[in-house]
């Protein structure tokens, strides 16, 4: 009996879906020889990738230079990029540790796809593609070499992976590479994370991996940038505390949630349209939020929508400076609206003493004694040290 010409298709095509390095085999031919959409043989973010290459005129044929960008626009990357490197410093040590013994390289690059840090191996002779893209001013976006995992998440600003075949570009189809964004306070790319391997799947979950070290970044990125704000660190579970899976926010003196992480985002269900007030995002004042510095301990909070969480704050200075530990100094009067006051960061322990007793507390100003605004500890801060 004839098979139905479907059953004979499904028969034709099944050796090709025995392995994933054969799926992606039947996808590019689908798309770069018969022109139709590979449907559930390569990802959604993969497809799209393709289609902006071909758009922009891109061969899959072509040759790929990694030549690096000039060096005062490198330069230029660098010195816009601090705040970025300074908040990835000891977890991109940590994660290329972690790496050590793998061929893997780790990659950072900014908003742009342009590197700003990328990992020192040795010069390894099985590695020509990796040896040549991983060098700082390198621009690896999709528009520079077609569709690679951190080319993806700079046009697109999503986590992904692309893997040997689903590279654009032929000659890149000996790499492996999962990337993730990194978020600033605005909500915008700042920069991405990469993980790559050259020759030969990964042994582990590189999306899993480099997903972690970027949330982490991002995290420590969002407090750099936090100017004079009341940080909040909050989960489900206090566990989750000081972690990855943190929740975070940024208030400022008004009263008004400037910022939340992704894990604030879907704890609190806020989506973050314009600057909503506290009481609408924690249900709670900015008073009750700002005892949680004063008192700092963890304490729980029941959210608007009915969700408990455990929750901690402290101030930042407008450097991002932890100011948990910041005493009280003297000065002209020169308070305005937009700071937040000495009397917000004094604990409720004091040191004895006549001074002490001259101090302003949280609830009996002093006519004495002024209230010194975050600028004025961040700028005692660094004289100090």
């Amino acid at each position: 009996m004839p098979q139905p010409a479907s059953a004979r298709s499904h028969a034709t095509h099944q050796p090709f879906f025995q392995t994933p390095d054969q799926r992606t085999a039947l996808a590019r031919q689908r798309f770069f020889e018969e022109g139709t959409r590979p449907s559930g043989l390569v990802s959604e973010s993969v497809f799209q990738s393709w289609l902006r290459c071909c758009t922009a005129h891109l061969r899959p044929a072509d040759a790929v230079s990694f030549e690096p960008v000039s060096r005062s626009r490198a330069h230029a990357s660098l010195s816009r990029n601090r705040q970025l490197l300074q908040a990835g410093n000891t977890e991109l040590g940590h994660m290329e540790a972690s790496l050590g013994g793998t061929d893997c390289r780790v990659l950072l690059t900014d908003a742009q796809g342009v590197i700003i840090h990328a990992t020192d191996l040795p010069q390894t002779p099985g590695q020509p593609l990796l040896r040549a893209a991983s060098r700082v001013g390198v621009n690896i976006a999709e528009g520079h070499i077609g569709t690679s995992a951190p080319g993806i998440v700079v046009r697109t600003g999503e986590a992904c992976t692309v893997a040997g075949g689903e590279h654009f570009h032929q000659c890149l189809q000996d790499l492996y590479c999962a990337a993730a964004p990194i978020h600033d306070i605005h909500g915008q790319l700042a920069g991405v994370l990469d993980v790559s391997v050259e020759g030969g799947r990964f042994s582990f979950d590189a999306a899993a991996v480099v997903s972690t070290y970027a949330t982490t970044i991002e995290n420590r990125l969002l407090q750099l940038q936090s100017s004079e704000q009341l940080l909040l660190h909050f989960q489900a579970s206090p566990t989750f505390l000081d972690t990855p899976l943190e929740a975070l926010a940024g208030i400022n003196p008004d009263g008004r949630v400037l910022w939340l992480n992704g894990a604030g985002r879907r704890l609190t269900g806020c989506h973050m349209e314009g600057h909503p007030t506290v009481d609408s995002v924690f249900g709670s004042s900015i008073e009750r939020l700002m005892d949680l510095h004063r008192h700092k301990r963890t304490q729980t909070l029941r959210l608007p929508n009915g969700l408990g969480v455990w929750i901690k704050g402290r101030l930042s200075g407008s450097d991002g400076a932890d100011f948990n530990h910041a005493v009280a100094v003297e000065g002209p009067s020169t308070a305005t609206s937009g700071h937040l006051h000495a009397h917000s960061m004094m604990t409720d322990t004091t040191a004895q003493g006549s001074a002490t007793d001259e101090a302003v507390s949280a609830d009996r100003p002093s006519s004495s004694v002024e209230r010194a605004t975050l600028v004025d500890h961040s700028q005692r801060l660094i004289e100090v040290t």
